[in-house]
């Protein structure tokens, strides 16, 4: 045992110090479903060094734990991976004061990277992007629903709007302030929360950071509600459609990208100069392929609804929060660094370390072939006829399983980044899923996985 360990021992006493008996190590699987493997506070320094054994089979679980042996290199059940906790990101956490919580990458039995795990694609797509003279800066928006129990399964919206209103949350204070309270205590720093449009809906932002950092973040962040949201008594529903009587959930990504010390999507109203166009243009040449790993579910798909700020026609916009790809100004109040572009075909169906590397791979592409981007489009497309669509370019985004990863292998950037092997996993469970949903209602479908991610 080396240095990794000796570390992982001084932790151990100053989790003991605060009471905490068990450490939880966390991955994220093709789904956006967190799994994870607790072991007691004092194996740390033995985990640190050598991981927890994990099956290979996680890497082709589908969202309803079915197990899909058809992906390349995944044939049987054989084979074990090493589960490495991040001590970096190491949290006692506030809202279970017995746990603390870590996210794990995954590697071979001999210590080398796992060709199956997405946190060490996003780390190393990040590194190359720092040999390039890139860093990135990432922030998630998190939409989610709180519910009352019920004995059916069913959403019964926790508070009654009015949406936006301070007045909705009255009714769930005690769990928002517990919310805040253990964000903050769990190094989470929350931007802003807020009542939303949809029936018991609520959202809360996530500050811009690092992007590994971020996928990390918003997976600590999912466990943070669910603990507050258990203490009283409430069910939360990240999923991007918990019913298709209720809004949407999306999980919006906002991005920005950096060179030596600038951000190149710094900019004015009429939009980010020539680097930073390219950024948005590459976003959007392969949104299509993209949406296929930000927003990948049937629930992903039946979200994309006109008229529901879901973004569902690909085009972009300044400030336009129907645009699947909107350009956030900055301004002289808030400076011009505050600058970014949301991502709205993003929720919690993602695996955020696949999603993240999607997106910088694109939007990179974009800056080094100079790409242009089209006129943005100020008004909702959707209220348009079809051929006012077609005359501006303006096309609606997959909606089936199929449609999506016939975009997605037509893009050989986002294939590419990916790698064969996490695409061939990625593919076995989205078609899985795909026929579970083809036998049922899609309400059905929606209720068997409204509390899944």
């Amino acid at each position: 045992m080396g240095d990794t360990a000796e570390r992982a021992s001084e932790l151990v006493e100053q989790l003991r110090g605060v009471g905490v008996a068990g450490v939880t190590v966390v991955w994220c699987d093709n789904n956006g479903i967190p799994r994870s493997r607790t072991v007691p506070v004092a194996s740390l320094p033995q985990v640190a060094d050598t991981g927890i054994g994990v099956s290979t089979v996680f890497a082709v679980f589908d969202t309803n734990d079915g197990i899909q042996y058809g992906a390349p290199g995944r044939e049987t059940p054989s084979g074990d991976v090493r589960l490495v906790p991040d001590l970096d990101r190491l949290t006692p956490l506030a809202g279970q004061p017995g746990m603390a919580w870590a996210p794990g990458t995954q590697v071979d039995v001999d210590g080398a990277p796992w060709p199956w795990d997405q946190r060490s694609l996003l780390a190393a797509t990040v590194d190359g992007l720092a040999e390039r003279g890139y860093t990135a800066l990432v922030g998630y928006e998190m939409e989610f629903a709180v519910s009352a129990p019920s004995p059916d399964g069913a959403v019964v919206p926790a508070y009654r709007g009015p949406a936006y209103s301070p007045h909705g949350l009255l009714e769930i204070d005690a769990f928002a302030t517990d919310l805040l309270r253990d964000a903050e205590a769990n190094g989470l720093r929350i931007g802003q929360f807020h009542a939303e449009y949809g029936p018991g809906q609520v959202e809360l932002s996530l500050g811009a950071t690092d992007p590994v950092r971020a996928a990390d973040e918003q997976l600590l962040a999912r466990q943070t509600v669910l603990a507050a949201a258990a203490r009283h008594g409430l069910r939360i529903s990240f999923a991007p459609l918990p019913s298709l009587q209720l809004a949407g959930n999306g999980w919006h990504v906002h991005s920005s990208l950096w060179r030596d010390g600038v951000n190149l999507l710094a900019g004015g109203p009429e939009g980010p100069g020539t680097a930073g166009s390219g950024y948005i243009a590459g976003l959007l040449r392969d949104l299509p392929a993209l949406a296929a790993v930000t927003a990948p579910s049937i629930g992903s798909m039946a979200r994309l609804r006109p008229g529901f700020f879901a973004g569902a026609f690909g085009f972009w916009g300044i400030e336009n929060r129907e645009a699947p790809v909107r350009y956030v100004v900055g301004s002289p109040l808030l400076g011009a660094d505050h600058a970014n572009v949301e991502l709205k075909v993003s929720d919690a169906s993602a695996n955020p370390y696949l999603a993240l590397t999607a997106l910088l791979t694109s939007g990179v592409a974009g800056v080094e072939e100079n790409l242009v981007p089209p006129s943005p489009i100020a008004a909702d497309p959707g209220t348009w006829k079809k051929k006012e669509r077609a005359a501006a370019g303006v096309e609606k985004l997959p909606t089936t399983q199929a449609d999506q990863e016939a975009a997605l292998l037509a893009c050989p950037r986002v294939t590419e980044a990916l790698g064969a092997e996490r695409l061939g996993a990625f593919l076995a469970v989205r078609r899985a899923d795909a026929a579970w949903a083809a036998e049922r209602e899609p309400e059905d479908v929606l209720a068997a996985w409204r509390w899944r991610y």
